[in-house]
């Protein structure tokens, strides 16, 4: 959980009486919130959660700490928190999110903030976790959308101007959107409802033959002016593919370097917000003003050797420049690397098909200011892809056997935070319910998983939060081992992305809790694929199994294409054990489909059993009773 309540940190839960403190202080200690109490509730609380105690009245407290948090989760009615938040309330950019909880904890309630400040994806998380019922009012959750002032946010897009009220009113009207996308990802498009009201023209003829739209969302690098007189509303988001390669002389002030790309961008009509990082030679990595603009801007300071910055071809190089630095070029060959680094892996050893790649969008400029010291040459180019700017996280999800309830609160919460959900159609269906309006589902059939978790971790080094699902444990026969064995193929750093693992309860513990207590001595599970195993070593495991009397999980124990592993396995157990040895097979457990048989080890070829199917074969102490499986463990004596 820690991972996810990152991005809602710092987060405050306030209470009023004994019952909302006890309410409010598991989720205290799961998202690490500090929960504010009177003095009346102090013999509450335990150490374990961060506690501080106001002594005045709430209405009197809650204004010295109304900025200091990102969230604010009140135990309390929903009138008192409104009458209490409506002095402090700015806009929804600047407000923080505002969650409201019910002291049966039943409801949560998305109150203030719910796309800005995301308090609609806390009331979610909130939910999950007390087992509750999330509300949300928000017009475009209700219609299956993402709302229009966070689409992009995923991809780490800027807002930039416009109507955004407007805007959003005609969506949540279901009238006709006309979305301009010029560059940035294009996920969010793919995963709409089907009957969403965005129509999506691309070039001036599609515009012109498109359904006259009531309001237009504009996705480019381009900053627009939009007439304050049109009827049309209109918005902007700016994706951060505009890397801008910075020349500079020692000493240049930040000053002269932010007035000589403001020039540059309002010459060009670019949108500031569109930057994604600044670009130079390695022998300014140091530079003052460089680096304090890059502070000041929260932007990503990308260095390279004069070397491979001489093997760019660039339109404007200067031998001064090659006598100086060692590279005809800074500020156009930086910004042209800038935008294809992400490419640099494949394609530095080509360097004529690095050099083809036409990306440069404005040529180097030279700025000097009256007062400032130094000079910038300032150049920018286009990248293919977008900068997200946030750190990408994997989560590895166990769902368990497919009922919700059989489920564990964080996997839930997990499934419902992500930016995109992964996983074998069959078990995302399973947890529909759980899935949000904007989230990214990718479905794929049982035997791409080594292209899931390729597709897992190219999304997540991307900057998205991305939940790979698997049924039962993720770590047992899951997903889980295939994930962290291409990020350590790959050179995986193990800190980016971020990786959290989500256990869930494993298909043979499903199986056995239907059949009784088969599993209180020693077990273990072997897997009868020999699709990525040698049939020589699923057949030595057996033996040794059979042999040593463990109780037997059996996990793939048929498919369409392979049928004759199950008969060898049990020709295998008749040799070592009892003919009457009980078995349990046990197909889609907790599921609608679910089907039980109990039979003996002589007669389990007489069933029929799938690639769902479990089943369990005891040891030599195992019976039946009452058809109940059980397996003494040894506490009442021989």
């Amino acid at each position: 959980m820690n991972l996810i309540s990152q991005e809602f940190k710092p987060i405050a839960a306030i209470a009023t009486t004994p019952t909302a403190a006890k309410l409010l202080q598991p989720i205290c200690q799961t998202l690490e919130a500090t929960l504010w109490i009177p003095k009346s509730c102090q013999h509450t609380t335990n150490s374990s959660v961060d506690v501080k105690v106001y002594s005045d009245s709430l209405k009197n407290h809650l204004p010295t700490i109304w900025q200091d948090y990102c969230a604010i989760v009140f135990c309390l009615a929903s009138g008192a928190v409104v009458r209490l938040i409506s002095p402090l309330l700015q806009d929804k950019y600047r407000d923080p999110a505002v969650v409201v909880i019910d002291e049966a904890g039943k409801f949560v309630i998305s109150l203030c903030s719910g796309h800005q400040g995301g308090a609609e994806k806390l009331t979610h998380l909130l939910a999950r976790l007390m087992n509750g019922t999330p509300v949300i009012t928000g017009a475009s959750h209700n219609l299956g959308l993402p709302g229009v002032d966070i689409l992009g946010k995923p991809f780490g897009w800027q807002r930039g101007e416009g109507d955004w009220n407007k805007v959003s009113g005609v969506v949540a009207r279901g009238e006709t959107v006309q979305v301009i996308q010029e560059v940035g990802s294009t996920l969010w498009q793919e995963h709409l409802p089907q009957n969403h009201p965005f129509d999506f023209g691309f070039h001036e003829a599609s515009v012109r033959s498109s359904p006259t739209p009531k309001a237009r969302i504009w996705i480019s690098f381009t900053q627009r002016q939009f007439s304050p007189d049109s009827d049309l509303p209109k918005v902007q988001w700016h994706p951060r593919v505009l890397w801008i390669g910075v020349g500079c002389e020692r000493g240049t002030s930040k000053k002269l370097i932010a007035t000589a790309i403001q020039e540059v961008f309002r010459a060009h009509h670019l949108a500031e917000g569109a930057i994604a990082g600044i670009a130079t030679i390695n022998i300014k990595a140091d530079e003052v003003g460089l680096v304090e603009f890059c502070q000041e801007r929260n932007l990503p300071l990308h260095t390279f050797s004069a070397e491979v910055l001489s093997s760019i071809e660039v339109p404007t190089p200067s031998n001064i420049v090659a006598l100086e630095v060692g590279t005809p070029s800074v500020a156009e060959a930086a910004a042209i690397l800038g935008a294809r680094q992400f490419l640099l892996g494949v394609m530095m050893e080509d360097k004529k098909e690095l050099n083809s790649l036409t990306n440069l969008l404005v040529s180097k400029q030279i700025f000097r200011i009256e007062g400032e010291s130094g000079a910038a040459t300032i150049a920018v180019a286009v990248a293919e892809k977008e900068y997200t700017g946030r750190t990408g996280k994997l989560l590895l999800v166990g769902i368990g056997p497919g009922k919700l309830e059989q489920m564990t609160s964080a996997a839930q919460t997990a499934v419902s935070y992500a930016d995109v959900v992964i996983g074998y159609s069959l078990y995302v269906d399973l947890i529909q319910s759980l899935l949000n309006p904007g989230q990214i589902v990718e479905k794929m059939p049982i035997t791409q998983e080594r292209k899931r978790a390729a597709r897992a971790i190219e999304l997540a080094n991307f900057g998205l939060t991305v939940a790979v699902v698997s049924s039962g444990d993720c770590g047992i026969y899951g997903m889980a081992g295939l994930v962290l064995e291409q990020l350590r193929a790959g050179g995986w750093n193990g800190k980016i992305p971020m990786v959290e693992i989500f256990p869930g309860v494993s298909a043979i513990q499903a199986a056995a809790a239907r059949i009784g207590a088969p599993l209180m001595h020693d077990f273990c599970a072997i897997s009868l694929s020999d699709l990525l195993t040698p049939w020589e070593v699923i057949e030595k495991r057996l033996i040794a199994v059979a042999i040593a009397d463990f109780v037997v999980a059996i996990y793939n124990p048929k498919s369409q294409n392979r049928t004759e592993q199950l008969v060898k396995a049990v020709n295998i157990f008749l040799e070592h054990r009892q003919p009457q040895t009980p078995v349990a097979i046990i197909r889609g457990a907790y599921r609608e489909n679910e089907e039980i048989t109990l039979t003996n080890l002589d007669k389990l070829l007489e069933v029929d059993v799938d690639m769902l199917t479990i089943i369990l074969i005891g040891n030599e102490s195992t019976g039946i009773y009452s058809n109940w499986m059980i397996t003494p463990r040894g506490y009442l004596g021989v």
